[in-house]
């Protein structure tokens, strides 16, 4: 197995990539609202391999990156004092330089995409106007439209938010039913935890220790459940697939079928993972999500 690369593209922002690399087709992760990729497709639990090193084994190129405020990426006075620097629209700024960047590595090869959460919401913006970058996209727990099921004003919020590690345990848990659980291949995030926190530095100069992050992907969540989604699904056009946990309190029945529905994209397939939450990822039954993702990159599902 080769060592992730890991380095950063100039700014600004600056955004710090991660870099799997192999000869075969490249893959992209994006990460979701409030921890950054080295907690997610690079976080490898006691019990085996990371994401991207399964995917990597798979046959893939494998890259992600850190958005402005997340991780080792740069975080810039504007995304510490502008909401807007965090959201969607200025999100997908910094997919399309990332793109970029790959495609110039990779003498200008399709890639296909795997975002999560929030995560789907800058993707999607971005593939509104660069389908013919893409080979497939996949999106796990993403955020659709609802109709004001959310009160709070988007535009309202402070430009960050503090989230400490019990704040994430109590995210992390909370749409498991009565009676199960844990699902969670850490439980208690005893690895996962001060990780987190060290991918602040100013995270252990706050008390309690809590991590900052942009709250712009708040806003946009919080505004696409009021009926203002960040993007339009039916400019999307490339094959897509929905994979979302049987428990996922954030992507539910109703809003896979509108999501997918609204697509314009000829191929748009859905998968349910049994016994999965929002944070399928990190859960034991990850693998499930891994099989459906590979299974889709390959055209087998």
């Amino acid at each position: 197995m080769r060592a992730v690369e890991i380095y950063s593209i100039a700014g600004p922002p600056a955004l710090q990539l991660r870099r799997l690399r192999h000869v075969g087709p490249p893959v992209l992760y994006v990460h979701g609202a409030t921890f950054p990729s080295a907690l997610s497709i690079g976080y490898r639990f006691r019990d085996g391999e990371s994401w991207e090193e399964h995917l990597h084994s798979e046959g893939y190129d494998v890259w992600s990156f850190d958005f402005a405020g997340f991780g080792g990426s740069e975080r810039s006075s504007e995304t510490a004092s502008s909401l807007a620097a965090g959201r969607a629209k200025a999100a997908a700024k910094q997919i399309a330089r990332v793109v970029a960047h790959i495609r110039a590595q990779r003498d200008d090869a399709l890639l296909s995409i795997v975002a999560h959460s929030w995560g789907s919401l800058a993707a999607g913006c971005y593939l509104e106007n660069h389908n013919h970058f893409v080979d497939r996209l996949v999106l796990f727990g993403p955020i659709a439209r609802r109709s004001g099921i959310m009160k709070t004003d988007p535009n309202g919020l402070p430009a960050t938010r503090l989230i400490t590690v019990a704040a994430q345990l109590e995210r992390f848990v909370s749409d498991l039913p009565e009676g199960e659980g844990p699902l969670l291949a850490e439980p208690e995030l005893t690895d996962w935890g001060p990780a987190y926190i060290a991918s602040d530095p100013a995270a252990l100069t706050r008390e309690p220790p809590a991590v900052e992050v942009p709250a712009g992907p708040a806003a946009d969540i919080a505004a696409a459940w009021q009926g203002e989604l960040a993007y339009d699904p039916g400019r999307i056009k490339v094959p897509a697939l929905l994979v979302r946990g049987e428990w996922d309190s954030l992507c539910q029945d109703e809003d896979a079928r509108s999501l997918l529905d609204s697509f314009g994209s000829a191929v748009k397939r859905d998968f349910v993972i049994p016994k999965a939450t929002h944070l399928m990822h990190l859960e034991s039954g990850r693998f499930e999500l891994w099989k459906s993702v590979t299974g889709f990159l390959r055209d087998r599902i």
